[in-house]
């Protein structure tokens, strides 16, 4: 799908008449890569580089045009259950006309630049669409930071492998951003170093350099969000194996609690016990049976509760404290 725009009053607008020097397109079909071949004569490697999304960046001088291929996140969907994957763009700059190259459709003019930046040329237009690629990667790197928290939440009281599962995803997540922002630091480098060769002015340089600073930024934010993830899987993964321990271990307390009452039950039965009791009446007797089997049932509880490792140290703690006090 081909979208044209153009730029007014500083801004980049759509094209009402079609006619502008920033060609989009988004998803094009064979047509249209024919198309782009055959009249802008673009190298059909490269263009197929822009809509892989396992391409790396790269910068590329062909006689009459400028290449870049850009990382940048992929729109997220709900199929992906937290995955958040790095796609492919390509810039295309002839000295009247750019053409964007996009697998999919991502909005890259909607953005607020910071650096600010007027846009008065098309090489304005680039330097705005490159800074919205680091834009898109913070807010990404955000939002797999909240969700990060509100897993590790649910791990403290889960016995289930279906959040730490999450976990992972967004660990590899941030491997694919981290060599993703990687890659276009590269790139703007090698930007910076063939300036004069692509037609930069010194504001632009200086916006250029603000750019390489920002993605600099991004790419400590993600490589700390990275460790972080990584160091803790274990520690995570403890814990989900301490909350299934933790109930196995009530379980078992319940289980032993039982186990008199069951004994006293079955070696008296009904019929046993109504003959012991035939002297005395049943509303005297059973509430007895009942109190006896409760205090059984409490003392087991006491008895059980107190035996492990965990209150041995604790006793024992409390002998030292006790010991130094005096």
């Amino acid at each position: 799908m081909l979208k044209v725009y153009q730029i007014s009053n500083d801004r980049i607008c759509e094209a009402q008449d079609g006619e502008g020097p920033i060609h989009l397109y988004c998803g094009p079909q064979k047509p249209e890569l024919k198309s782009l071949v055959d009249d802008y004569k673009l190298d059909e490697h490269t263009l197929s580089s822009a809509l892989d999304p396992d391409e790396i960046s790269r910068l590329e001088f062909e006689p009459d045009h400028v290449a870049m291929i850009i990382k940048r996140p992929r729109n997220y969907s709900m199929v992906d259950e937290l995955l958040f994957k790095v796609t492919s763009i390509g810039l295309f700059m002839f000295k009247d006309k750019i053409i964007i190259v996009m697998p999919e459709d991502i909005q890259i003019f909607e953005l607020e630049s910071r650096p600010a930046l007027k846009l008065k040329n098309l090489t304005d237009v680039m330097l705005k669409i490159i800074y919205g690629t680091i834009s898109h990667f913070l807010w990404h790197l955000k939002a797999i930071n909240q969700i990060s928290d509100s897993l590790e939440q649910k791990i403290n009281t889960s016995m289930e492998n279906k959040y730490l599962l999450n976990m992972f995803t967004l660990e590899k997540s941030l491997v694919y951003f981290l060599n993703g922002i990687t890659y276009n630091s590269m790139l703007f480098e090698k930007m910076k170093i063939n300036a004069v060769k692509i037609g930069f002015s010194p504001e632009e340089l200086e916006v250029l350099d603000d750019i390489i600073i920002e993605n600099n930024q991004c790419s400590k934010q993600a490589e700390i969000y990275t460790n972080i993830l990584s160091s803790l899987m274990d520690a995570r993964a403890s814990i989900v194996n301490n909350n299934l321990s933790l109930l196995i271990k009530r379980l078992t307390i319940i289980n032993v609690v039982f186990l008199p009452l069951n004994f006293f039950a079955g070696v008296g039965g009904m019929s046993e016990f109504s003959m012991m009791t035939r002297f005395v009446p049943w509303w005297i007797s059973y509430p007895i049976f009942t109190a006896t089997m409760l205090l059984i049932a409490v003392f087991t509880y006491l008895f059980v509760s107190k035996i492990g490792y965990e209150n041995r140290v604790r006793r024992e703690r409390k002998k030292i404290v006790k010991s130094k006090q005096k």
